[in-house]
Parts: C-alpha cells; sequence; structure tokens
C-alpha cells in the first residue's frame, strides 16, 4: 500500500504534505508525490507551447516535497501525470493501492469548492479510495 499525495507548493498542500508523512511514516508505507500537469482550457498550440513549462514547474514543486519526506525517512516516488489535478490523484491511488489521498484545500467555503469544482471536492466524489482533505493553516 501506498499514501498518495496531490502536491503544488500551495499552502494547503504544504499542510497536507506534513500530514501526509505522518500517515506514511506511522504505517510504514511509500509516499507517492503527485502533480496534475494538464493545464486548463482547451488543448492546441497553447497547450502544445506550455506543456513543457508545467512539467518542469511540477518537477521542481515536487522536489521540495521529496526533501522533506526524506528528513523523516518517509521513502517517495515522485509522478508528473497529464491529467487534471482530481484524475490524476484517482489514477496514482488506483496504480499504487493507495491507502489514502492525501490533498490541501484553499480554505475556500464549501459552496465556493462545489461551484468551480475545487480538487478535494471532486476527490470527495468520485475517488474509492479514502481522501484526507487538509485545511490550510490560519
Amino acid at each position: 500500500m501506498s499514501v498518495v499525495l496531490g502536491y503544488d507548493e500551495s499552502p494547503g498542500a504544504a499542510r497536507a504534505l506534513r500530514a501526509a508523512i505522518e500517515v506514511a511514516g506511522a504505517f510504514g508505507e511509500q509516499l507517492v508525490l503527485v502533480y496534475g500537469a494538464a493545464p486548463p482550457g482547451p488543448t492546441g498550440e497553447e497547450y502544445r507551447a506550455h506543456y513543457d513549462a508545467i512539467r518542469q514547474a511540477g518537477r521542481a514543486g515536487l522536489e521540495h516535497a521529496v526533501a522533506e519526506a526524506e528528513k523523516a525517512g518517509v521513502p517517495t516516488t515522485v509522478e508528473v501525470i497529464d491529467l487534471k489535478p482530481a484524475e490524476a490523484l484517482i489514477e496514482a491511488a488506483s496504480r499504487h493501492g493507495a491507502r489514502v489521498i492525501v490533498v490541501g484545500s484553499w480554505g475556500e467555503s464549501p459552496m465556493r469548492g462545489a461551484l468551480l469544482g475545487s480538487t478535494p471536492h471532486k476527490l470527495l466524489h468520485l475517488s474509492t479510495v479514502p481522501v484526507l482533505c487538509v485545511p490550510t493553516d490560519n
């Protein structure tokens, strides 16, 4: 089994990282760090122009998370997946036999998340794996 974390360097993701490291460490499991690299909006010429930059930004952001997990003695795997964040997390959780998917929130209201389709909101409705949604620090 594993613990899958959606990580994007947001304040919510930073707190979720701490929680994911704690859970993975407690169960002696691997932490799978996931970045969904599909840009919003239509595909086409603009998508191709930004594709490499989006993937590189994702990998760079995950380096910090890997360093934090290594300090705690938690083994990691990094995946930059060409899907929207919720889809990427569900796909990674399925392949890695995840115990839980961990994500941070942006501190938005439940109504705003439902209307705009936040990643935690989507996961709560689509994932067959338990989802731990960690609130931001206040």
